[in-house]
């Protein structure tokens, strides 16, 4: 198959053009320090220890959207799934940039020090540095997780595999505990993250 048969076999590829532009509005938001932040906490955080293990779950989240957009895409019987997928992925990233935008938040909860020092806290020390600590709400992590767990739920090609349905669903709440528990987000953000994913599947 040469480049010309597989565009025009998967030329639904052509919705992806929308990433890269939310990358550039993305990355302007996270290099913008000349803003008053709002800072998001609520009195739970603060009863929610710091745990480095659970950034295998956090970075998990990246394979787990990349793998579910890449079982659709190719999923050529069923690409209303793809289509329903990547709108409400749209629809919530784009909600969420405007909310950064108009509304400038961050978290102050990440830890000064680790108590550990191993692979998982070293990785963690990498994430920090690259991933600024604004905005923050609603979670996109959180809203992604669980607007892909709804699209497994709802695949025409996992009707039949309830063992995929409830891993996604086991790997979506580690997913959005890890969130909390690497003092990425405050609950608020979760709660947020979650209703946005819930508005952008209806």
């Amino acid at each position: 198959m040469n480049w010309k048969q597989f565009i025009y076999r998967y030329k639904h590829i052509f919705v992806a053009l929308y990433f890269p532009v939310y990358m550039v509005w993305f990355m302007w938001l996270e290099a913008r320090d000349d803003v008053p932040f709002t800072y998001i906490h609520c009195a739970i955080d603060d009863y929610i220890p710091f745990c480095e293990y659970f950034i295998i779950p956090y970075l998990l989240w990246f394979v787990y959207v990349f793998a579910t957009l890449a079982l659709l895409f190719f999923d050529l019987k069923h690409l209303e799934n793809y289509y329903q997928t990547i709108a409400t992925l749209i629809i919530g990233m784009t909600a969420s940039l405007l909310i950064y935008t108009l509304f400038p938040n961050a978290q102050n909860m990440r830890p000064t020090q680790f108590t550990h020092d191993n692979i998982f806290t070293q990785v963690i020390s990498m994430l920090y540095a690259t991933d600024t600590d604004t905005n923050v709400l609603p979670s996109i992590h959180v809203f992604n997780s669980l607007a892909v767990h709804m699209s497994l739920t709802n695949c025409e090609a996992l009707r039949d595999h309830k063992g995929v349905r409830y891993g996604s669903l086991v790997l979506t709440l580690l997913i959005i505990m890890s969130t909390m528990f690497l003092k990425q987000h405050s609950v608020i953000d979760v709660c947020c993250g979650a209703t946005l994913a819930l508005f952008g599947y209806l």
